[in-house]
């Protein structure tokens, strides 16, 4: 089979993943509330359960990127953490008692943190012009994942029969329905799911110049037997010490590369300027989100007296502009710099809070302008969501070293996991003031766009000079040759 078609297969994989995982927070959040109330918790285990799948993922995401920086392999890595997927989502379906729910999602977070191994497999796998796409793609299938998992819930409620002595019904048949789809899953990463070698990488070019150079010394060899034999045992000299030299020099060049950096340590490294912009990003974003995420269901409730249907209705539309915008920046980042995709998201997220402060903090004028409002609030506050979540990953990927890219998306996606662990928590509490809660979320807002601003030619591609350079080389090496 050839690479294309491999990597082709593998990127479908990422997306199927990315796809369950989204499935599995739309079919288990509706339903999780009134599953603790059946087992008897108390309300506060419901931000316990949800907070319990970040934390771990959190936790387990740089452990899980270190793996495959040391390993250079994802697939292993995918199937190990694929285990805790579906032991989790078995625990869920077991349903004994409020701490075995618990401990289910605690697990089950676990294998979503072989996310971070993912993205720093892509980043490897892509290169910079065509990174942006590829997110945007994998972001968007998590969206479509969404979606479709509230379509799964209209057959698993009418489930209401025994396997043994587990009892399936609508609050446990989630639990043992993800359970499968993870198991299908792992044979589907056995089937079609492989480390293909890096684009554009040293060794992939290392390899295309052996592979160059093994055909050019059998074409020399030919010549020489037909035309010079005498020079035979000086002529493969020669050039096997020039090309040993520049091989050498190459080597010499990645390890003074790598070799920078350990001095400081990784952790140094992560402190730059731009990646700290980057990462500040990644953490106002999600928290603005899932703060926005809590406080809509309280608000619809409140003052426009949406029930059950009416929410799914809202967030069906949701999904589907979320998935357009996701689709829009992935042909926006073909033709504009990431840094430009970056700050137009920042300011559509700063007017759409603006927006949200002047009409919806105390709405006036009737229902259907105060329905309007809203809509236009929520609609703006979806548009600016692809453009920051897309550019702000394709850019950390770019601006950060590729040997370890496993380990810097684990660091980036638990300061994301932080942010849904402390957005609830923060608009949970202030769903009675509104002023305060966008207050808060303006303001920082405001900060990480001023950030990016002051710092704006500090965010480009790291490394595009090195590439330049091993090109250059590449082409002497072929004119050597």
């Amino acid at each position: 089979m050839e690479n294309r078609t491999k990597r082709n297969l593998t990127f479908f994989t990422i997306g199927l993943i990315f796809t369950l995982s989204g499935v599995e927070y739309a079919v288990i959040l509706p339903t999780i509330w009134k599953y603790l109330q059946i087992l008897e918790a108390p309300p506060y285990f419901l931000g316990l359960g949800l907070s319990a799948f970040s934390l771990s993922g959190l936790l387990t995401g740089p452990f899980f990127g270190l793996w495959s920086d040391r390993t250079k392999t994802t697939k292993s890595i995918i199937l190990f953490s694929n285990l805790f997927e579906i032991a989790g989502n078995f625990m869920y379906f077991m349903g004994y008692s409020k701490w075995l729910l618990l401990s289910s999602r605690l697990v089950a977070g676990v294998g979503a943190g072989a996310g971070s191994s993912i993205f720093g497999f892509l980043t490897r796998s892509t290169s910079p012009e065509e990174r942006a796409g590829i997110f945007a793609a994998i972001m968007a299938c998590r969206q479509a994942g969404l979606l479709v998992g509230p379509a799964f819930n209209l057959f698993l409620r009418l489930c209401d029969f025994k396997v043994g002595p587990f009892v399936v019904n609508k609050y446990t048949s989630p639990g043992i329905f993800m359970c499968l789809l993870w198991v299908l899953l792992q044979f589907v990463v056995l089937a079609i799911y492989w480390d293909v070698p890096p684009v554009g990488s040293q060794e992939g070019v290392a390899m295309e110049m052996k592979q160059e150079e093994g055909h050019e010394e059998e074409e020399e060899e030919e010549e020489e037997d037909e035309e010079v034999p005498l020079m035979r045992s000086e002529e493969p000299v020669q050039t096997y010490k020039a090309v040993k030299l520049d091989k050498s020099d190459v080597s010499a060049g990645a390890s003074a590369s790598s070799n920078c950096f350990k001095p400081f340590g990784i952790g140094r490294e992560l402190l730059r300027e731009e990646l700290v912009v980057l990462l500040t990003a990644q953490f106002i974003t999600l928290f603005n989100q899932t703060a926005l995420e809590t406080m809509v269901t309280p608000l619809t409730q409140r003052f426009f007296g949406f029930g059950e249907l009416a929410n799914s209705l809202m967030y069906s539309l949701c999904g589907v502009e979320v998935i357009l915008g996701f689709f829009f920046v992935r042909w926006l980042s073909r033709k504009v710099e990431d840094r430009a995709v970056l700050a137009a998201g920042l300011l559509i997220c700063c007017s759409a809070c603006i927006w949200c402060l002047i009409f919806l903090c105390k709405p006036q004028g009737g229902y259907g302008w105060e329905l309007s409002t809203f809509i236009i609030g929520v609609f703006l506050q979806l548009l600016g969501l692809p453009f920051v979540a897309v550019s702000q990953v394709s850019l950390f990927s770019k601006v950060t070293a590729e040997k370890t890219q496993g380990f810097s998306h684990g660091v980036r996606r638990s300061v994301g996991g932080l942010a849904t662990i402390l957005g609830p928590l923060w608009a949970g509490g202030l769903t009675n003031n509104l002023y305060i809660m966008l207050g808060m979320m303006l303001m920082l807002l405001v900060m990480i766009t001023v950030m990016t601003a002051v710092s704006y030619s500090r965010l480009t591609e790291a490394g595009a000079g090195q590439r330049v350079q091993s090109s250059d080389r590449r082409r002497k090496l072929q004119s050597a040759s």
